[in-house]
């Protein structure tokens, strides 16, 4: 095996493997393939010395044991996970022995730049070559050593279904916003591809296992190829510090939401730290379908877009990829490249040459940009042998019908305009239909007056970039057309709105690829623009372009990942979820489970308890649609409320009369209606109010704006109580519900500056009550009326699972701490769900509390009547 040294490797390859397996994906997930899984073999790290691997994981105990191997250093590393190797290979036809040489023109490779010097790239991908497998061993070995590489080989037939089936087939115009409708317009959802694309994912992962340090290395993967693989990663090393970057559109949530896997590619995504897309349309749809698919809310904080995923904040990146300036300025200065200028100059002297240079695929629109030239020549006969359209087609990194029909098309088009306007000697259009030398594009972007890239959809697209840096020139482009190195420069660019790279080129005249006249138009304007505003407009691009270029991408994106990861060791981790549902859940380091044997054994050992509990949320699931209570609640609050030294209350935000009704067969509970602002003490009571004479004039006020709102967001409604009025919006679009919220939020707020009202968004709601009426005034009253009385609380048991709750588990945490109140034994604030809280404990759902409060009442010292007496007594509720 040979190889080119290259030009810009950082150092040498730290020796070292960890060879970890994930067995994560269901059995449905995982296709039984044809397919020899390799694992990296030993790395050499000293002449004739193979090293074992160097750490193992211990399952048990989910986290690395060392084992006798000791790093001679440790060394900062990034390992940038892709599809590709940034590699070229080849065969010798003559020794039969494989070259292999660093890509330049390979994003990956040229990412490195944006790195301090010390750190160590390592790459994971494929090679664009088939190994045969009793070489795959020796290659790996190589090309770790030599370039820092780690190979992935897949089998021909997972390859074909991976790269060919699901991901450029279906994924791909999925992505761009193409649905397979007919069988005849696209591929439909295969399983058998989607299981290879899995299979893939882990094979993939399988190699970053083994040769990472997951407490120092940083892990990058790239694009839609690879969307599973984080799971394998975080459910292996559940502190992995992980970010992804999709170099593709993503689909608005109408489109993404026909996916049959659509839940399981988001939830797999969401295990990284940090996601990054080219723009902000791309983060909205990817935002609009967690929140409509999987009910998650972003925040924006300090220049920051976060969601909060069970504990953990991922954060999104939007950062549009660079250039990299060092490797078009040297295709510059190569004399190869101005000698193919000048002569293309010559060729098209007297001319203007508009030029295009695109993959040759359905989404690149170039018959809609020939089209476009055919109607400026019809509309303008001035230009007709005097513009020429120079179409370079790269050729298709895919294969397929529909490929085949692109080009058929294009070729069609094109000779149809020739024989149309052509004449001896001159062709309006030039397809070069080949693969064309890198300082050979170069030369053509040179001698363009304008560019023209014309795609229906398409992700970052950096051909404008590359043709700005170009048209600025350099010192042998000078020399060969004649020109003063002080010569004012000038581009025209014409771009589609719909590619990535549109929102920074704000001196590019946009235009919609569909509309054939729009296009035509603009070709004409680029053509007949003054020349000063064609240099002002240059000079523009080409300042953005130099400080934007791939080293600022990679260095930005690599700083927001560092800062995402930094308190991954601040908190605790545990494991939820099987197959691409996996998901890590972070917790603080004092948010704990709450155990039912902690709290049985302290609830034992008190004489003086209070127990507050939440309704909705709570003791009932949010998504049931009956609220009345079941036979298994009405019982164990019975069994509590049994127990002398218990004053149990349910503390809600809902009407005292919906209460009163629901808890009738519960004499003792008391019930705190409307977040305090009603309270009684059993059902023998009446009811007392917390503010007598309270002034409620501003619901004249709240009330049409709500009514407002309401009749303009469909699905929401307005709940009207004694003291206060809230607008529901759970049955609305989530976007558009969430978004209405906000603003009759700030609207509330300005209206209602100078009264004696609050304005509170809750879980799908928008609450107004009176100043001084909360959950946690509630829970101050309860505990102070005890400790007036005598009988001070040992044991406070407090659940909830609204914002609202969150005041009382405020209230409680301050009275433990106030010195005028008796200290507190035993609290427990606990809330349901696994988020960020202001409860020490939580419970997972509505079944858990359940269980736990029958625990409880199970223990208490009076005898608990049996369930079936409880229920001849209240049959009528049961």
């Amino acid at each position: 095996m040979r190889y080119k040294s290259p030009s810009i490797m950082k150092g040498k390859m730290l020796s070292r493997s960890c060879t970890n397996f994930l067995n994560l994906a269901s059995g449905d997930e995982l296709p039984n393939l044809d397919r020899a899984l390799r694992k990296l073999p030993r790395v050499m790290t000293d002449p004739g010395i193979l090293s074992d691997f160097d750490c193992v994981y211990d399952e048990s105990q989910n986290n690395r044991a060392p084992s006798d191997m000791v790093y001679s250093m440790v060394q900062e590393r990034r390992i940038i996970v892709a599809n590709q190797l940034p590699l070229r290979s080849q065969k010798n036809a003559l020794t039969g022995k494989w070259e292999f040489e660093l890509d330049e023109d390979s994003l990956l490779l040229q990412l490195q730049d944006g790195f301090p010097k010390q750190i160590e790239v390592i790459y994971v991908g494929c090679l664009r070559v088939e190994i045969s497998p009793n070489e795959q061993d020796d290659i790996a070995q190589f090309l770790l050593k030599e370039f820092r590489c780690v190979p992935t080989f897949l089998t021909a037939e997972t390859h074909s279904k991976f790269y060919h089936g699901f991901c450029k087939h279906y994924l791909w115009p999925l992505f761009h916003s193409l649905l397979p409708i007919t069988r005849n317009h696209g591929v439909r959802f295969d399983r058998s591809h989607w299981q290879a694309y899995v299979c893939a994912n882990k094979t993939f992962a399988d190699k970053v296992m083994e040769v990472i340090n997951p407490d120092e290395d940083y892990v990058w993967v790239h694009d839609y190829h690879l969307m599973v693989l984080p799971s394998y990663l975080r459910k292996r090393f559940p502190r992995v510090k992980l970010g992804f970057f999709l170099h593709s559109p993503f689909p608005s949530s109408e489109i993404y939401r026909t996916l049959p896997v659509r839940d399981e590619i988001l939830r797999t995504i969401l295990n990284c730290d940090l996601i990054g897309f080219h723009t902000f349309d791309y983060a909205r749809h990817f935002l609009s379908c967690c929140s409509r698919l999987l009910g998650l809310d972003y925040e924006s904080k300090r220049g920051y877009i976060g969601l909060e995923y069970y504990g953990r904040t991922v954060s999104i990146k939007i950062l549009p990829v660079g250039i990299h300036m060092g490797q078009i300025e040297s295709v510059l200065s190569r004399t190869e490249m101005a000698t193919k200028a000048k002569e293309l100059k010559e060729q098209y002297k007297g001319k203007v040459v508009l030029l295009g240079v695109d993959d040759m695929d359905l989404f690149k629109g170039i018959s809609f940009k020939f089209l476009a030239l055919e109607l400026l020549l019809r509309d303008h006969p001035n230009l007709r042998g005097k513009v020429v359209l120079v179409q370079i087609a790269n050729p298709a990194r895919s294969r397929g019908r529909d490929i085949q029909e692109v080009q058929n098309e294009t070729r069609v088009i094109a000779e149809k305009i020739n024989e149309a306007y052509g004449s001896p000697g001159y062709e309006p259009v030039v397809l070069i239909d080949r693969l064309v030398p890198t300082h050979e594009k170069a030369a053509f972007y040179s001698i363009a007056e304008c560019c023209v890239v014309n795609a229906v959809r398409d992700g970052m697209n950096l051909i404008p970039y590359k043709y700005v840096v170009c048209r600025q020139g350099s010192a042998s482009l000078d020399e060969a057309f004649g020109l003063a190195h002080d010569t004012p420069r000038k581009s025209m660019l014409v771009v589609s709105e719909f590619i990535g790279c549109s929102p920074s080129l704000s001196g590019a005249i946009r235009v919609n690829p569909w509309n054939i006249e729009a296009v035509a138009e603009a070709m004409n304007s680029a053509i007949t623009m003054a020349d000063t505003e064609k240099q002002m407009r240059h000079e523009k691009h080409y300042k953005y372009v130099i400080s934007h270029d791939v080293a600022y991408w990679a260095r930005s994106f690599d700083q927001d990942l560092k800062r995402g990861c930094q308190d991954h060791f601040l908190k605790r981790c545990c494991a939820m979820g099987f197959g691409l549902s996996f998901r890590v859940v972070a917790l603080g380091p004092n948010f704990r489970k709450l155990s039912v044997e902690r709290i049985v054994s302290a609830y034992s050992n008190t004489r003086s308890r209070v127990i507050l509990l939440d309704y909705d949320g709570t003791m009932m699931p949010q998504t049931s649609i009956s609220k009345t209570p079941s036979s298994d609640v009405i019982f164990v609050l019975n069994g509590l409320c049994s127990d002398p030294r218990n004053i149990v209350f349910i503390v809600s935000g809902r009407g005292k009369d919906s209460l009163s009704d629901w808890f009738s067969p519960c004499e003792k509970l008391g019930i705190a209606a409307e977040h305090g602002y009603f309270v009684r003490w059993s059902k023998d009571s009446s009811w007392e109010c917390c503010l007598l004479g309270a002034d409620f004039d501003w619901k004249k006020i709240v009330g049409p704006v709500m009514k407002l709102y309401t009749e303009t967001t469909d699905g929401s409604y307005i709940e009207h109580k004694e003291s206060a009025l809230v607008w529901h919006h759970q049955e609305a679009d989530p976007d558009f519900g969430s978004s209405q919220a906000k603003e009759l939020l700030d609207h509330l707020e300005n209206v209602l500056a100078n009264v004696p009202a609050v304005v509170k968004r809750g879980q799908h709601i928008v609450e107004v009550k009176p100043q001084g009426v909360s959950k946690g005034v509630v829970a101050e009253k309860l505990l102070s009326a005890m400790a007036s009385r005598g009988k001070p609380a040992d044991f406070v048991l407090c659940i909830g699972d609204d914002r609202s709750d969150e005041d009382m588990f405020h209230s409680i945490a301050t009275a433990t701490k106030d010195p005028t109140v008796p200290a507190i034994a035993e609290v427990f604030a606990c809330t349901v769900g696994q988020k960020p809280s202001k409860a020490k404990y939580y419970l997972e759902d509505t079944v858990d509390v359940i269980k736990l409060l029958q625990a409880l009442a199970s223990s208490s010292n009076n005898q608990v009547p049996t369930h079936a007496q409880f229920q001849s007594s209240f049959g009528c509720f049961v």
